[in-house]
């Protein structure tokens, strides 16, 4: 049964109508046209669906849109501010990091939420802040050097 979930999603506070259990993911794409956040598995495996919760990247797939009103979520969407891309998705763009850019999504908020924590990662903890993100493409060396360009940029 509907009910109204308030959510605050990319600094906005927004009231949903919704299922109580519908998946977060599905409330971001469905009910408020955030499409940053990708479907690929469901069930937590692929990453695709990845949004920041209070900072930390977390998938969306499998928790529920009611649950997600206690935190701020930010999407891929939300990450630019004025206008401008951030640093992390211009450093992406820079480096081609992209084939299919089906795991994109993942790749980038994961990559936000490691620099927010740490603005000077090695490449193993690089590695270790996206392994939960499934990429079948072999961009991953571009990838890390698009998180480390980022760094580069966000230090300045």
């Amino acid at each position: 049964m509907a009910e109204l979930i308030d959510i605050k999603v990319n600094g906005k506070t927004l009231r949903v109508e919704a299922d109580s259990d519908m998946p977060l993911l599905y409330l971001l794409r469905n009910n408020l046209g955030l499409n940053g956040p990708k479907y690929g598995c469901g069930i937590e495996r692929c990453g695709s669906c990845m949004v920041l919760l209070n900072g930390k990247a977390q998938p969306s797939c499998v928790i529920p849109g009611s649950a997600a009103a206690a935190y701020e979520v930010t999407t891929l969407e939300g990450l630019i501010q004025n206008d401008s891309l951030d640093p992390i998705q211009n450093a992406f763009i820079e480096e081609q990091a992209a084939q299919c850019g089906y795991c994109m999504n993942g790749m980038i908020m994961s990559a936000k939420s490691l620099l927010e924590e740490n603005i000077n990662p090695t490449n193993q903890e690089i590695r270790q802040a996206l392994q939960r993100v499934l990429c079948r493409c072999g961009t991953h060396t571009r990838i890390i050097a698009a998180v480390k360009k980022a760094a580069a940029k966000m230090k300045k």
